[in-house]
Protein backbone atom coordinates (compact mmCIF):
# COMPACT_ATOMS: atom_id res chain seq x y z
CA UNK A 1 0.00 0.00 0.00
CA UNK A 2 3.05 2.35 0.78
CA UNK A 3 4.45 1.65 -2.29
CA UNK A 4 1.23 2.09 -4.24
CA UNK A 5 0.58 5.70 -2.20
CA UNK A 6 3.98 7.05 -3.14
CA UNK A 7 3.56 5.77 -6.82
CA UNK A 8 0.28 7.87 -7.39
CA UNK A 9 2.03 10.61 -5.01
CA UNK A 10 4.69 10.70 -7.50
CA UNK A 11 2.51 10.48 -11.01
CA UNK A 12 0.38 13.24 -9.67
CA UNK A 13 3.59 15.32 -8.66
CA UNK A 14 5.03 15.11 -12.32
CA UNK A 15 1.86 16.02 -14.00
CA UNK A 16 1.72 18.81 -11.55
CA UNK A 17 5.38 19.79 -13.36
CA UNK A 18 4.08 19.27 -16.89
CA UNK A 19 1.31 21.53 -15.81
CA UNK A 20 2.89 23.91 -14.65
CA UNK A 21 5.62 23.60 -17.18
CA UNK A 22 2.65 23.99 -19.82
CA UNK A 23 1.13 26.77 -18.08
CA UNK A 24 3.71 28.95 -17.93
CA UNK A 25 5.94 27.90 -21.43
CA UNK A 26 5.79 30.82 -23.85
CA UNK A 27 3.35 30.77 -26.34
CA UNK A 28 3.68 31.09 -30.05
CA UNK A 29 2.79 34.74 -31.50
CA UNK A 30 0.00 35.14 -34.12
CA UNK A 31 1.63 36.68 -37.34
CA UNK A 32 -0.03 37.13 -40.68
CA UNK A 33 2.36 36.65 -43.56
CA UNK A 34 2.88 37.40 -47.17
CA UNK A 35 4.83 35.91 -49.95
CA UNK A 36 7.72 37.31 -51.49
CA UNK A 37 6.71 37.84 -55.35
CA UNK A 38 8.40 39.01 -58.81
CA UNK A 39 6.97 41.31 -60.79
CA UNK A 40 7.02 45.33 -61.50
CA UNK A 41 7.81 47.58 -59.47
CA UNK A 42 6.83 51.43 -59.71
CA UNK A 43 7.48 54.34 -57.86
CA UNK A 44 5.37 57.26 -58.97
CA UNK A 45 4.27 61.10 -57.30
CA UNK A 46 0.51 60.97 -57.18
CA UNK A 47 -0.91 64.65 -57.48
CA UNK A 48 -4.56 66.46 -58.17
CA UNK A 49 -3.95 68.74 -61.78
CA UNK A 50 -5.79 70.81 -64.28
CA UNK A 51 -6.16 70.13 -67.84
CA UNK A 52 -5.75 74.40 -69.49
CA UNK A 53 -5.26 75.73 -73.31
CA UNK A 54 -1.68 76.27 -74.45
CA UNK A 55 -2.19 79.32 -75.83
CA UNK A 56 -4.51 81.59 -75.33
CA UNK A 57 -6.03 85.09 -76.62
CA UNK A 58 -7.49 87.84 -74.41
CA UNK A 59 -9.43 90.72 -77.04
CA UNK A 60 -9.87 93.93 -75.01
CA UNK A 61 -11.57 97.20 -75.40
CA UNK A 62 -8.71 99.23 -77.61
CA UNK A 63 -10.52 102.52 -76.31
CA UNK A 64 -12.92 103.80 -74.11
CA UNK A 65 -16.38 103.46 -75.40
CA UNK A 66 -19.81 101.52 -76.08
CA UNK A 67 -19.52 97.63 -76.49
CA UNK A 68 -22.82 96.47 -78.11
CA UNK A 69 -23.96 93.29 -77.15
CA UNK A 70 -21.96 89.69 -77.64
CA UNK A 71 -23.83 87.82 -79.10
CA UNK A 72 -20.76 84.93 -79.06
CA UNK A 73 -20.91 82.36 -75.97
CA UNK A 74 -18.57 80.14 -74.51
CA UNK A 75 -17.86 76.87 -76.74
CA UNK A 76 -18.94 78.85 -79.55
CA UNK A 77 -16.04 78.62 -82.71
CA UNK A 78 -14.43 81.57 -84.79
CA UNK A 79 -13.06 81.66 -87.55
CA UNK A 80 -9.29 83.96 -87.98
CA UNK A 81 -10.51 87.44 -88.82
CA UNK A 82 -13.74 86.95 -87.79
CA UNK A 83 -16.29 89.92 -86.08
CA UNK A 84 -16.11 89.10 -82.38
CA UNK A 85 -17.21 92.55 -80.83
CA UNK A 86 -18.08 95.99 -81.72
CA UNK A 87 -17.13 99.13 -79.94
CA UNK A 88 -17.99 102.63 -80.71
CA UNK A 89 -15.70 105.14 -79.57
CA UNK A 90 -16.69 107.93 -76.97
CA UNK A 91 -15.84 111.67 -78.06
CA UNK A 92 -12.22 111.11 -78.42
CA UNK A 93 -9.87 114.44 -76.45
CA UNK A 94 -7.76 116.74 -77.94
CA UNK A 95 -4.14 115.20 -77.84
CA UNK A 96 -1.36 116.90 -76.38
CA UNK A 97 1.54 116.90 -77.14
CA UNK A 98 2.97 114.59 -74.07
CA UNK A 99 -0.02 111.77 -75.37
CA UNK A 100 0.95 112.08 -78.69
CA UNK A 101 4.90 111.05 -77.59
CA UNK A 102 3.51 108.46 -75.76
CA UNK A 103 1.28 106.84 -78.64
CA UNK A 104 4.29 107.39 -81.00
CA UNK A 105 5.69 104.99 -78.31
CA UNK A 106 3.25 102.31 -78.41
CA UNK A 107 3.15 102.37 -82.20
CA UNK A 108 7.38 101.71 -82.16
CA UNK A 109 6.71 99.19 -79.45
CA UNK A 110 4.27 97.76 -81.29
CA UNK A 111 5.87 97.71 -84.58
CA UNK A 112 9.06 96.00 -82.87
CA UNK A 113 6.73 93.57 -81.38
CA UNK A 114 5.79 92.44 -84.97
CA UNK A 115 9.83 91.66 -86.00
CA UNK A 116 10.39 90.28 -83.03
CA UNK A 117 7.35 87.78 -83.78
CA UNK A 118 8.54 87.58 -87.32
CA UNK A 119 12.16 86.69 -85.88
CA UNK A 120 10.69 84.33 -83.57
CA UNK A 121 8.33 82.75 -86.32
CA UNK A 122 11.74 82.32 -88.61
CA UNK A 123 13.62 80.26 -85.67
CA UNK A 124 10.50 78.11 -85.21
CA UNK A 125 10.80 77.43 -88.75
CA UNK A 126 14.22 76.05 -88.45
CA UNK A 127 13.98 74.40 -85.74
CA UNK A 128 11.04 72.57 -87.75
CA UNK A 129 13.34 71.83 -90.39
CA UNK A 130 15.90 71.01 -88.29
CA UNK A 131 13.37 68.26 -86.47
CA UNK A 132 12.36 66.77 -89.59
CA UNK A 133 16.15 66.14 -90.61
CA UNK A 134 16.43 64.51 -87.53
CA UNK A 135 13.75 62.07 -87.85
CA UNK A 136 14.93 61.26 -91.16
CA UNK A 137 18.46 60.66 -90.48
CA UNK A 138 17.24 58.75 -87.58
CA UNK A 139 14.62 56.64 -89.40
CA UNK A 140 17.39 55.53 -92.08
CA UNK A 141 19.91 54.22 -89.42
CA UNK A 142 16.81 52.65 -87.50
CA UNK A 143 16.28 50.45 -90.47
CA UNK A 144 19.97 49.56 -90.47
CA UNK A 145 19.78 48.97 -86.60
CA UNK A 146 21.86 51.30 -85.45
CA UNK A 147 19.31 53.86 -83.34
CA UNK A 148 17.67 52.27 -80.38
CA UNK A 149 13.96 52.82 -80.58
CA UNK A 150 13.47 54.97 -78.02
CA UNK A 151 15.46 57.61 -79.66
CA UNK A 152 13.81 57.63 -82.55
CA UNK A 153 10.15 57.89 -80.77
CA UNK A 154 12.31 60.96 -79.16
CA UNK A 155 12.89 62.24 -82.17
CA UNK A 156 8.84 61.81 -83.34
CA UNK A 157 8.19 63.89 -80.29
CA UNK A 158 10.33 66.50 -80.95
CA UNK A 159 8.93 67.09 -84.10
CA UNK A 160 5.52 67.78 -82.93
CA UNK A 161 6.71 70.02 -80.67
CA UNK A 162 8.17 72.25 -83.57
CA UNK A 163 5.03 71.53 -85.39
CA UNK A 164 2.98 73.38 -82.44
CA UNK A 165 5.62 76.26 -81.89
CA UNK A 166 5.39 76.84 -85.17
CA UNK A 167 1.54 77.79 -84.89
CA UNK A 168 2.36 79.25 -81.62
CA UNK A 169 4.81 81.53 -83.65
CA UNK A 170 2.71 82.77 -86.43
CA UNK A 171 -0.57 83.39 -83.95
CA UNK A 172 1.99 85.68 -82.18
CA UNK A 173 2.65 87.25 -85.46
CA UNK A 174 -0.81 87.70 -85.96
CA UNK A 175 -1.41 89.45 -82.36
CA UNK A 176 1.42 91.36 -82.91
CA UNK A 177 0.05 92.94 -86.35
CA UNK A 178 -3.20 93.40 -84.46
CA UNK A 179 -1.36 95.24 -81.83
CA UNK A 180 0.49 97.62 -84.22
CA UNK A 181 -3.26 98.32 -85.87
CA UNK A 182 -4.34 99.48 -82.66
CA UNK A 183 -1.56 101.03 -81.36
CA UNK A 184 -1.52 103.19 -84.96
CA UNK A 185 -5.32 103.52 -84.68
CA UNK A 186 -4.75 105.65 -81.41
CA UNK A 187 -2.29 108.60 -83.52
CA UNK A 188 -5.83 108.85 -85.82
CA UNK A 189 -8.13 111.43 -83.42
CA UNK A 190 -9.66 112.45 -86.52
CA UNK A 191 -11.36 109.38 -87.01
CA UNK A 192 -12.38 108.56 -83.26
CA UNK A 193 -15.76 110.14 -84.03
CA UNK A 194 -18.54 109.61 -81.74
CA UNK A 195 -20.77 107.52 -84.13
CA UNK A 196 -18.37 105.81 -85.28
CA UNK A 197 -17.96 101.97 -84.34
CA UNK A 198 -14.71 99.90 -84.60
CA UNK A 199 -15.38 96.19 -85.39
CA UNK A 200 -12.62 93.38 -83.03
CA UNK A 201 -11.76 90.47 -85.12
CA UNK A 202 -10.56 87.50 -83.62
CA UNK A 203 -6.68 87.65 -84.41
CA UNK A 204 -6.97 82.81 -84.84
CA UNK A 205 -8.75 80.15 -85.79
CA UNK A 206 -9.94 78.89 -81.96
CA UNK A 207 -12.93 78.29 -79.42
CA UNK A 208 -13.96 81.00 -76.99
CA UNK A 209 -13.71 80.22 -73.56
CA UNK A 210 -14.86 83.47 -71.64
CA UNK A 211 -17.12 86.03 -72.31
CA UNK A 212 -16.49 88.00 -69.06
CA UNK A 213 -18.53 91.17 -70.81
CA UNK A 214 -21.58 89.91 -72.51
CA UNK A 215 -24.05 92.38 -72.06
CA UNK A 216 -23.61 96.03 -73.54
CA UNK A 217 -22.01 98.46 -71.54
CA UNK A 218 -19.23 101.42 -71.56
CA UNK A 219 -15.87 100.05 -70.96
CA UNK A 220 -12.69 101.89 -70.54
CA UNK A 221 -9.80 100.68 -72.47
CA UNK A 222 -8.48 97.72 -71.72
CA UNK A 223 -11.32 95.96 -70.44
CA UNK A 224 -11.12 92.14 -71.27
CA UNK A 225 -14.25 91.32 -73.71
CA UNK A 226 -13.81 87.65 -74.57
CA UNK A 227 -11.05 84.90 -73.93
CA UNK A 228 -10.18 82.29 -76.84
CA UNK A 229 -8.39 79.50 -77.09
CA UNK A 230 -8.12 75.91 -78.91
CA UNK A 231 -9.31 73.19 -76.24
CA UNK A 232 -7.47 70.87 -78.85
CA UNK A 233 -4.54 71.83 -77.48
CA UNK A 234 -4.27 71.05 -74.01
CA UNK A 235 -1.61 70.33 -71.37
CA UNK A 236 -2.16 69.59 -67.68
CA UNK A 237 -0.85 71.58 -64.86
CA UNK A 238 0.22 69.66 -61.45
CA UNK A 239 0.99 71.36 -58.38
CA UNK A 240 3.78 69.46 -56.37
CA UNK A 241 5.85 69.80 -53.50
CA UNK A 242 8.91 71.20 -54.62
CA UNK A 243 11.05 68.26 -52.78
CA UNK A 244 8.86 66.27 -55.61
CA UNK A 245 9.19 68.61 -58.46
CA UNK A 246 13.37 67.77 -58.28
CA UNK A 247 12.49 64.29 -59.52
CA UNK A 248 10.17 65.30 -62.40
CA UNK A 249 12.64 66.94 -64.44
CA UNK A 250 11.30 67.76 -67.99
CA UNK A 251 11.15 64.16 -69.99
CA UNK A 252 10.06 62.03 -67.11
CA UNK A 253 7.21 59.90 -68.32
CA UNK A 254 3.58 60.49 -66.43
CA UNK A 255 0.28 58.91 -66.83
CA UNK A 256 -2.86 60.76 -66.35
CA UNK A 257 -5.93 59.42 -64.68
CA UNK A 258 -9.26 59.96 -63.12
CA UNK A 259 -10.33 62.29 -66.07
CA UNK A 260 -13.46 60.56 -67.21
CA UNK A 261 -11.64 57.99 -69.07
CA UNK A 262 -9.12 55.48 -69.11
CA UNK A 263 -5.33 56.07 -68.63
CA UNK A 264 -3.69 58.12 -70.83
CA UNK A 265 0.33 58.48 -71.38
CA UNK A 266 1.88 61.68 -70.98
CA UNK A 267 5.54 63.47 -70.27
CA UNK A 268 6.56 66.02 -67.79
CA UNK A 269 7.16 69.22 -70.88
CA UNK A 270 8.58 72.20 -67.67
CA UNK A 271 8.96 72.88 -64.64
CA UNK A 272 8.24 76.30 -63.38
CA UNK A 273 11.21 78.27 -61.94
CA UNK A 274 9.55 79.84 -59.65
CA UNK A 275 7.55 78.17 -56.61
CA UNK A 276 5.16 79.71 -54.12
CA UNK A 277 3.49 79.15 -50.23
CA UNK A 278 -0.22 77.53 -50.65
CA UNK A 279 -1.70 76.27 -47.28
CA UNK A 280 -2.94 72.85 -47.21
CA UNK A 281 -6.49 71.92 -46.12
CA UNK A 282 -4.90 71.38 -42.49
CA UNK A 283 -3.67 74.69 -42.46
CA UNK A 284 -0.17 74.07 -42.98
CA UNK A 285 2.28 75.91 -45.46
CA UNK A 286 3.45 74.03 -48.09
CA UNK A 287 6.01 75.01 -50.61
CA UNK A 288 4.59 73.89 -54.22
CA UNK A 289 5.99 74.20 -58.08
CA UNK A 290 4.22 74.14 -61.28
CA UNK A 291 4.72 70.82 -63.61
CA UNK A 292 3.89 71.18 -66.84
CA UNK A 293 2.85 67.55 -68.52
CA UNK A 294 2.32 66.85 -71.84
CA UNK A 295 0.05 64.26 -73.78
CA UNK A 296 1.47 61.75 -75.47
CA UNK A 297 -1.51 59.71 -76.62
CA UNK A 298 -5.41 60.98 -77.17
CA UNK A 299 -8.64 59.31 -77.22
CA UNK A 300 -12.08 60.23 -78.79
CA UNK A 301 -13.12 60.78 -75.34
CA UNK A 302 -10.10 63.14 -74.34
CA UNK A 303 -11.82 65.52 -77.06
CA UNK A 304 -14.56 66.25 -74.43
CA UNK A 305 -12.50 67.62 -71.96
CA UNK A 306 -12.07 71.35 -71.74
CA UNK A 307 -10.55 74.37 -70.70
CA UNK A 308 -9.72 73.71 -66.25
CA UNK A 309 -11.05 69.91 -66.11
CA UNK A 310 -9.60 68.09 -62.81
CA UNK A 311 -7.48 65.24 -63.62
CA UNK A 312 -5.14 63.24 -61.48
CA UNK A 313 -1.21 63.21 -62.92
CA UNK A 314 0.84 60.65 -61.61
CA UNK A 315 4.52 61.43 -62.65
CA UNK A 316 6.80 57.68 -62.64
CA UNK A 317 10.13 58.47 -61.18
CA UNK A 318 11.35 54.82 -60.95
CA UNK A 319 10.34 51.78 -63.25
CA UNK A 320 11.87 48.44 -62.99
CA UNK A 321 10.39 45.12 -64.65
CA UNK A 322 10.95 41.62 -62.98
CA UNK A 323 11.87 43.17 -59.48
CA UNK A 324 11.42 41.20 -56.14
CA UNK A 325 8.40 42.34 -54.18
CA UNK A 326 7.45 42.68 -50.87
CA UNK A 327 4.39 44.30 -49.00
CA UNK A 328 5.94 47.53 -47.13
CA UNK A 329 4.06 46.48 -43.71
CA UNK A 330 7.08 43.64 -43.79
CA UNK A 331 9.70 45.84 -43.84
CA UNK A 332 11.53 47.99 -40.34
CA UNK A 333 14.37 50.25 -40.25
CA UNK A 334 17.29 48.22 -38.46
CA UNK A 335 20.63 49.97 -37.81
CA UNK A 336 21.91 53.44 -39.35
CA UNK A 337 20.07 53.30 -42.60
CA UNK A 338 19.31 49.43 -42.92
CA UNK A 339 16.27 47.81 -43.19
CA UNK A 340 14.76 44.17 -42.33
CA UNK A 341 12.17 41.77 -42.59
CA UNK A 342 11.01 38.73 -40.17
CA UNK A 343 11.32 35.55 -42.45
CA UNK A 344 8.98 32.92 -41.51
CA UNK A 345 11.49 29.73 -41.24
CA UNK A 346 9.43 26.20 -39.82
CA UNK A 347 7.36 27.80 -37.48
CA UNK A 348 9.97 30.52 -36.00
CA UNK A 349 10.39 34.20 -37.20
CA UNK A 350 14.20 34.65 -38.01
CA UNK A 351 15.31 38.34 -38.82
CA UNK A 352 16.21 38.88 -42.36
CA UNK A 353 18.64 42.00 -43.16
CA UNK A 354 17.37 43.03 -47.18
CA UNK A 355 18.29 46.30 -49.27
CA UNK A 356 15.45 48.45 -50.63
CA UNK A 357 15.55 50.07 -53.47
CA UNK A 358 12.53 51.68 -53.40
CA UNK A 359 9.19 51.83 -52.09
CA UNK A 360 5.45 52.82 -53.01
CA UNK A 361 2.28 52.63 -51.27
CA UNK A 362 2.01 49.05 -51.53
CA UNK A 363 5.05 47.31 -51.68
CA UNK A 364 8.97 47.77 -51.20
CA UNK A 365 11.88 46.58 -53.93
CA UNK A 366 14.18 44.64 -52.45
CA UNK A 367 17.48 44.32 -54.07
CA UNK A 368 19.01 41.70 -52.13
CA UNK A 369 18.29 39.75 -48.80
CA UNK A 370 15.01 37.91 -50.00
CA UNK A 371 14.07 35.42 -52.71
CA UNK A 372 10.46 34.86 -54.72
CA UNK A 373 8.50 32.33 -52.95
CA UNK A 374 9.29 33.62 -49.41
CA UNK A 375 7.37 34.19 -46.79
CA UNK A 376 7.58 37.06 -44.29
CA UNK A 377 5.97 38.55 -41.61
CA UNK A 378 3.29 41.63 -41.87
CA UNK A 379 3.40 44.28 -39.44
CA UNK A 380 4.89 41.61 -36.66
CA UNK A 381 3.81 42.42 -33.18
CA UNK A 382 6.32 44.11 -30.62
CA UNK A 383 7.18 40.44 -29.22
CA UNK A 384 8.37 39.17 -32.04
CA UNK A 385 12.48 38.89 -32.31
CA UNK A 386 14.39 36.43 -33.66
CA UNK A 387 14.17 33.20 -33.43
CA UNK A 388 10.55 33.58 -31.69
CA UNK A 389 7.69 30.74 -32.49
CA UNK A 390 4.94 32.14 -34.33
CA UNK A 391 1.57 31.15 -35.39
CA UNK A 392 0.32 32.02 -38.90
CA UNK A 393 -3.25 33.40 -38.09
CA UNK A 394 -5.85 32.01 -40.00
CA UNK A 395 -7.32 34.48 -42.92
Amino acid sequence: MQRRTMLAWGVAAAAAVAALTWAFAPRPLEVEVARVERGLFEAAIEEDGRTRVKDRYSISAPVAGRIERITLREGDTVAAGDPVAVITPVMSPMIDERSRSEAQARLRAAEASVDLAGARLARARAALQQAQLELGRSQRLAREGFVAASKLDADRVALSLAEREVQAARADQDVAGHNREVAAASLQPAQMQKGHAYVLRSPVAARVLRVPQPSEATVPAGTQLLELGDPSQLEVVAQLLTTDAVQAQPGTPAVIERWGGPPLAAMVSRVEAGGFTKVSALGIEEQRVNVILDLRESTPQWRRVGDGFRVTARVITLWVPDSVLVPVGAVFPNGEGGHAVFRLDGGRARLQPVDIGGRNPLVALVRQGLAPGQSVLVYPPPGVSDGTRVHVRKP
